[in-house]
């Protein structure tokens, strides 16, 4: 349940840098940056318990798309942390261009985790209880 709070803010980062890009009021980039903050927390509690879940499961470990959507996460993250940084400059150069592009790419990058995760929900059972 984690991990709807870090989709949510890097996906409204990639909306506020796209309303500052076009109306160059620093609202936006503020709001992009305080997005960025939040999702970076959550997305690290986020990470913390899908480690714990692809470390202490065996069954989870030996799927191999599992491993494909742990490491792709640990990208977006890792995009997120960098574009925080970049968004930390001043004024437009802080979105324009490099800002906006890293929030379309880990936007871009959570669009194939997030189906990479619902194919081991719904192929493989990964987080679904087992009625015997």
């Amino acid at each position: 349940m984690l991990v709807v709070f870090p989709l949510t803010c890097f996906t409204l980062t990639l909306f506020t840098d796209l309303a500052y890009w076009q109306t160059s009021d620093l609202m936006w980039q503020n709001f992009s940056a305080w997005l960025l903050f939040a999702g970076l927390v959550f997305g690290g509690l986020a990470a913390l318990a899908g480690l714990v879940d692809l470390v202490a499961n065996p069954r989870i470990r030996a799927i191999s798309t599992a491993w494909v959507h742990a490491v792709g996460n640990i990208c977006v993250l890792l995009l997120a942390l960098l574009n925080s940084l970049v968004h930390a400059g001043d004024g437009w150069t802080a979105v324009v261009p490099w800002g906006l592009a890293l929030s379309a790419l880990t936007v871009a990058i959570m669009v194939f985790t997030g189906w990479l995760g619902a194919s081991l929900v719904h192929q493989y059972g990964v987080g679904v209880a087992q009625n015997d």
